[in-house]
């Protein structure tokens, strides 16, 4: 029988939130201010940041999204404090992020107006960074119970051995996190069509299964609108040579990321849980987004399960990546951090091979970096909508 693991050690913020690193973040809010961004960053070792490849603004689809996505990157527990670059002051923009602040989230303002043009901005950001960075050091790590723990759970490059070894692997770890009191997210809302009644099954009460069944109706139908058959157009292509064959065999092994336990909510992109326990979040399937969305929702640690090889990270949340099959630990060993083959060769079980994820999320909560961190992935895209409205 294995030890209970009860805590972790993070850095505790003001509002009670714990993050599992301690990140400056330098956060561009347009594209046009993205070099100025990037030399900052490249500057200043130990900050992070990503591009904007987007445009955002209040006439553009999916700004609510955008907005929740920025201000829950700016104010999330991994992140000490943000710098955010913006053209000018008078974007409409940053006028509404600032107003979803919290009173306790550090930021820096810088626009490229007021500094005078692209590398003025990037030297005022460079300070400003060096400044947060050298505050940051005086935090230490300390106890934590787990119930301040957000698992976020992904999958992506699917094959025919997700669903037999790295999905329900990640689901007994991610039972273990809601045992011990701590929250685990389960995405991508297609990728649960014709499994959405085993998990409204495990709703705590009727009306959160028919806020799932309403969800992935949702979806489904507004792909519909777009001229989109869903489960004509899916598995994808690339599932489809790594051996799914239909939408309900991948379905069925995306389920499994949410192990065995009690649904407890259902929440829309980029929010953040309303309670412990296992909780679906509505986003699209494409990886990038999620793991953004996610992010954005508070999770401090990540795990990304892969049986093709997915190389997709996130400058703020550390991503554990899980391999379905040994071959593929092999092939690609400096992106792979778990390998979840053993189950699938027949010498280790789901439950063995879960506890030793269990471990490893909690050593990456501690500190222990991950592949993707170490690789430098930043990837970042924010969900716009289904078929251009917003949920």
């Amino acid at each position: 029988m294995e030890p209970a693991i009860q805590s972790f050690h993070g850095f505790w913020r003001s509002d009670g939130r714990v993050g599992t690193r301690n990140h400056v973040l330098i956060l561009p809010l347009a594209p046009a201010v993205n070099r100025a961004a990037s030399l900052a960053r490249d500057a200043v070792s130990g900050s992070v940041g990503v591009e904007m490849h987007q445009d955002i603004g209040p006439d553009v689809e999916g700004y609510e999204f955008a907005m929740r996505v920025l201000a829950g990157w700016a104010d999330h527990p991994n992140v000490y404090a943000t710098i955010f670059v913006a053209v000018s002051e008078t974007d409409p923009v940053v006028d509404s992020l600032l107003h979803r602040l919290s009173s306790k989230t550090r930021y820096h303002l810088i626009t490229l107006q007021k500094a005078g043009g692209t590398r003025r901005a990037a030297d005022q950001i460079t300070q400003a960074a060096k400044q947060y960075l050298a505050e940051a050091q005086d935090l230490k790590r300390q106890p934590a119970p787990l119930e301040k723990l957000i698992l976020a759970t992904e999958c992506g490059g699917s094959d025919a051995c997700s669903g037999l070894s790295a999905n329900p692997s990640l689901g007994h770890a991610s039972d273990l996190v809601i045992r011990a009191g701590g929250t685990s997210i389960l995405a991508e809302t297609t990728g649960l069509i014709g499994a959405e009644k085993i998990l409204a099954d495990r709703a705590i009460k009727p009306s959160v299964g028919e806020q799932l069944f309403q969800t992935v109706y949702h979806a489904e139908h507004a792909s519909m609108r777009m001229g989109v058959d869903m489960r004509g157009a899916q598995p994808a292509p690339g599932n489809i040579e790594g051996g799914i064959t239909t939408i309900e065999e991948k379905s069925l092994g995306c389920v499994h990321k949410g192990g065995n336990s009690p649904l407890v909510d259902v929440i829309d992109y980029a929010e953040r849980p309303r309670s412990h326990g296992l909780v679906v979040m509505d986003t699209p399937g494409h990886d990038v987004m999620q793991l953004v969305g996610m992010a954005a929702a508070g999770a401090q640690v990540i795990v990304f399960t892969t049986g093709r090889g997915t190389p997709t990270g996130s400058a703020i949340v550390p991503v554990i990546k899980m391999s379905t099959r040994t071959a593929l630990k092999q092939d690609l060993s400096e992106l792979i951090d778990i390998d979840a083959g053993p189950v699938v060769d027949g010498y280790l079980t789901v439950a063995e091979i879960g506890w030793q994820l269990f471990r490893k999320i909690i050593a990456v909560a501690n500190g222990e970096r991950v592949s993707a961190e170490r690789l430098g992935h930043r990837e970042f895209g924010i969900f716009q909508g289904w078929g251009g409205q917003e949920a």
